[in-house]
């Protein structure tokens, strides 16, 4: 909503546009009129009139007289840039580090969003307040900066839901690369994490395990709750025991899932383990490092799948069982609707499916052929 106008200019001593060294900005109109900087930004870009009675001739005027003592001559660059799209397409990244590592897990879908890009006419532009640590790197005002582009790609599991949702409520076109349904008008690409998870846990009651436990994170992330649904899924259409039991969530997995843990649960009777995909790798490393330290081998003594791929750093390791996700796919898929938002045009993207990865890190439980 346009701001009401004041009954008149705050006191003061304003600039004078004789001997200024810079170019007077819009919020020095703003305070020597007494309104808002959007109230300025409307009536010396001619849109006032676009807005009915929103501003009156009394607040119209202050601004004008604002703007011409202070000599304010309006940006052309910035002109430009209300006036029109520059065909640019921002891509931000809410994770600690910006994926510039090609063997960081968002790197390919990095490379399918610039390859989408560049088939369509676009220019990127990284956003790396993120990766700066920096003072501000996380607040409002570095995602404000995402609008010099026409859209913005965004990518990470925790997200600042409330700037997000200005930027949706402003009508700036904005995708999510994974699944964001609390958030009301956000469009997102995502993978189908549900189907793939309820697969793996079908592969392994195909090999005759009875007992399967999920290990994951303490978060609540969307990829981690559709993981989790999908395995809970499999369990049922399995006729496999479920429920809380089935499912170990921890703060800390290397802490939380030990030799002594692992060995309880095999006592127990669980004979597979499934481990979350995140950034860290967390729950993986946890289950293999216990098993190490256990002395227990794999698909010996246990069996061990993974919802997604492994961390760089053990991808020369033996392929784990579970899934790849589709990252160039999906990649691309989030920049046909961004483009497709950008032109004001209805955007629709099916769930990418996964595809199941026999891997060599499951086998039959001990003492079945």
């Amino acid at each position: 909503m346009v701001e009401q106008p004041r009954k008149g200019p705050r006191r003061g001593r304003t600039p004078a546009a004789a001997g200024r060294t810079s170019r007077p900005r819009q919020a020095e109109v703003a305070r020597l009129a007494g309104v808002s900087q959007a109230t300025v930004s409307l009536v010396l870009s001619a849109k006032a009139k676009a807005q009915g009675s929103a501003i009156s001739d009394e607040t119209r005027q202050r601004v004008l007289d604002a703007a011409r003592s202070l000599g304010y001559v309006p940006d052309p660059a910035a002109q430009r840039l209300a006036a029109a799209r520059n065909n640019l397409l921002g891509v931000y990244s809410f994770t600690a580090t910006f994926p510039t590592d090609v063997e960081h897990s968002y790197y390919p879908f990095l490379v399918g969003v610039e390859r989408e890009a560049a088939a369509r006419g676009y220019d990127l532009v990284l956003f790396t307040g993120s990766s700066s640590g920096g003072a501000k790197a996380a607040g409002p005002e570095a995602l404000n900066r995402v609008r010099l582009a026409d859209g913005c790609l965004f990518l990470g599991r925790h997200v600042p839901i409330a700037e997000l949702k200005r930027m949706v409520a402003d009508g700036f076109p904005v995708v999510h690369l994974g699944r964001r349904e609390e958030l009301e008008g956000l469009s997102w690409v995502g993978a189908d994490y549900v189907s793939a998870s309820s697969e793996v846990v079908r592969h392994l009651a195909s090999l005759g395990h009875r007992r399967i436990v999920l290990v994951r994170e303490d978060d609540d992330a969307p990829a981690s709750t559709d993981r989790q649904l999908g395995f809970l899924e499999g369990l049922e259409a399995a006729g496999l025991p479920g429920g809380s039991e089935a499912v170990f969530r921890c703060a800390d997995p290397r802490r939380e899932v030990t030799p002594e843990r692992l060995r309880s649960w095999i006592d127990e009777g669980v004979t597979a383990f499934v481990a979350e995909e995140t950034d860290t790798g967390g729950a993986w490393r946890a289950l293999r490092g216990a098993a190490d330290e256990a002395g227990l081998s794999y698909p010996g003594d246990l069996s061990l799948a993974l919802l997604g791929s492994p961390p760089s750093d053990l991808a020369g390791d033996p392929q784990p069982t579970g899934f790849d996700v589709p990252r160039h796919q999906l990649g691309a898929a989030a920049v046909r609707m961004l483009a497709a938002l950008v032109a004001g045009e209805a955007a629709e993207e099916p769930l990418v499916a996964c595809a199941f990865r026999a891997g060599a890190t499951t086998g039959s439980p001990p003492g079945r052929p």
